[in-house]
């Protein structure tokens, strides 16, 4: 099957992409497009519009300040070689390793991840656990959304659809900390049925801080609050974090289809957030 007929714009600069957003009815915004052409040859989206953003040079860089500031069209090979992110997002390298493959990762863009919103995306997860801020711009002017309120509902973000994401805020964990990243799919590369991120403060065996976002077990990728509560202030022993975390795993609300059954995911996510836990800890020195 192919792609039901649509007009094609490739705009050379944000204010043309912007002002087409606007005029032009029910477009979509072709970035990375790893998830957009197999569902425009599929048909599950028919759109009207395309509009092609990969001529915009400006949203494909990476800097640094007080915080990483991340173009939405930085790719995610880029991502996974960048000094800055090796320094300042550690887990972001790491939570690409399981990310598709070399092919997908030379087209795939942060950005196009984050407004896709799998349920079983990484970068999303990343973002999540340092309480990103993503800056969505349209011609009336621009502003910032919190990640923690981005994801509104199975494969939704909270954008408009004359609204374009442009950049990503992600304020670095003050050093020294640990982080892991946890992950099952049925091949490398698939979509994860289940997954976990985990950043991890100790100081004299105690966890004094932790950040933990799970994907792939409900409608969208979260924060585990639940299970940052019931663990931070606790003793840092394995033994006695398996204990901890069964109450919070058990008020999951589980995804269940015809793969894969959501007691399944129950069982899959409470062996990986163990052991993105263990190997955050095995990353941080106590001070």
């Amino acid at each position: 099957m192919k792609a039901s007929a649509f007009t094609y714009h490739k705009p050379n600069s944000l204010d043309e992409a912007l002002g087409l957003l606007k005029s032009e009815e029910e477009a979509k915004v072709l970035a990375g497009g790893q998830s957009l052409m197999p569902m425009l040859n599929m048909r599950f989206v028919q759109p009207e519009t395309v509009v092609d953003v990969n001529g915009l040079s400006e949203l494909s860089t990476i800097s640094f300040t007080d915080r990483v500031e991340l173009g939405a069209l930085v790719r995610q090979k880029t991502l996974a070689t960048d000094t800055i992110i090796e320094q300042h997002l550690p887990v972001m390298r790491e939570a690409l390793k399981w990310v598709g493959h070399f092919q997908t990762q030379s087209r795939g863009t942060i950005g196009g991840s984050l407004c896709h919103l799998d349920p079983a995306s990484e970068l999303p997860m990343v973002a999540l656990l340092y309480d990103a801020e993503l800056q969505v711009a349209s011609a009336s002017g621009t502003r910032v959304i919190p990640i923690k309120e981005w994801g509104l509902a199975y494969m939704m973000p909270s954008i408009g659809p004359d609204e374009l994401l442009t950049k990503i805020f992600i304020k670095p964990w003050d050093k020294p900390y640990g982080f892991g990243f946890q992950e099952f799919a049925r091949r490398h590369g698939d979509f994860a049925i289940a997954a976990v991120g985990c950043l991890l403060k100790l100081k004299n065996g105690v966890i004094t801080d932790i950040a933990i976002s799970i994907g792939g077990v409900e409608d969208v990728p979260r924060r585990f609050i639940e299970c940052e509560d019931e663990l931070r202030g606790s003793n840092y022993d394995i033994n006695e974090i398996k204990q901890r975390i069964v109450n919070p795993l058990n008020q999951i609300n589980y995804l269940d289809d015809s793969l894969v059954t959501g007691s399944y995911r129950h069982k899959l996510l409470k062996g990986l957030l163990a052991r993105a836990i263990e190997q955050a800890g095995t990353r941080t020195n106590s001070d």
